[in-house]
């Protein structure tokens, strides 16, 4: 089996997929493209998409956004699916929050954004279903508390 993966950069960073491949020794089944692209490429996060629907590879490992963005297009004949966090590596996610930040002492503006967003919450689901953006729900509590300048 062919898997599709993006090649990060070329700082030794690759993404959390790259790394639990790696963790099994399968590395020989990867094929990479490129994050970036060149000015010529129109597109270059859609080439690992584009190839799985072409049937040079058998599945792509990406970031949501980009998976479900470029799936689109291919309606039926593809499927995007969450991938599940690794039980063999338990601190590595694989998901992440998608996040606004602000200079910590500025609390009004931290606060006036929590509170558009709160207030857009469905608004900015049909957006990202329109789009075909996996959502992976999140617990407001939360994000509430990453307001104030928590941690957990």
């Amino acid at each position: 089996m062919k898997i599709g993966l993006h090649a990060i950069g070329n700082d030794g960073s690759n993404s959390p997929p790259a790394h639990a491949l790696a963790h099994r020794g399968i590395v020989n089944n990867i094929v990479g493209y490129s994050m970036w692209g060149d000015s010529s490429v129109e597109n270059p996060q859609a080439q690992v998409i584009d190839a799985v629907a072409k049937g040079e590879v058998d599945v792509a490992i990406v970031w949501g956004p980009i998976g479900g963005y470029f799936a689109k297009k291919y309606g039926e004949q593809l499927a995007v699916t969450i991938a599940p966090t690794d039980a063999q590596l338990p601190k590595q996610p694989f998901s992440f929050d998608i996040a606004i930040g602000v200079r910590k002492d500025d609390n009004v503006l931290a606060e006036k954004l929590q509170k558009a967003l709160e207030e857009k919450r469905d608004e900015i689901e049909e957006i990202l279903t329109a789009y075909n953006i996996p959502l992976i729900k999140s617990s407001p509590d939360l994000a509430s508390s990453e307001v104030k300048g928590e941690t957990n």
